[in-house]
């Protein structure tokens, strides 16, 4: 199952230089990089990036992945969370996620 993570431009070019992550400063505060499912994706962004631009949308294989636990969040509802960094090659891919007129545009069908 792919999950995703969101960054800044900084953060995306930050973790193609050194090589893993141990995420935005939410994560690194909390113990963990924070990802998001395909359904939750939306309001994750519209929550802790409203009005940015200059986002990268990460698609990661779950199961490339280990420590990843599902954990009740916002809403009661269940979100993976890494404990761990997170490696470059463990990333499927990488989108950007431009902001539109009503939010930020995720693309289709990016698997």
């Amino acid at each position: 199952m792919l999950i995703y993570k969101i960054l800044t431009n900084a953060q995306w070019l930050a973790l193609q230089e050194d090589g893993t992550t141990k995420g935005a400063p939410i994560d690194l505060q909390d113990g963990f990089i924070h990802f998001s499912t395909a359904m939750q994706c939306a309001e994750t962004a519209e929550k802790h990036f409203a009005g940015q631009d200059d986002l990268w949308l990460l698609g990661v294989d779950e199961d490339d992945l280990e420590n990843v636990v599902w954990e009740k969040s916002r809403g009661g509802q269940l979100f993976p969370h890494l404990y761990g960094e997170l490696p470059l090659n463990k990333i499927s891919w990488a989108l950007p996620l431009p902001l539109g007129e009503d939010g930020h545009i995720f693309p289709q069908d990016p698997e």
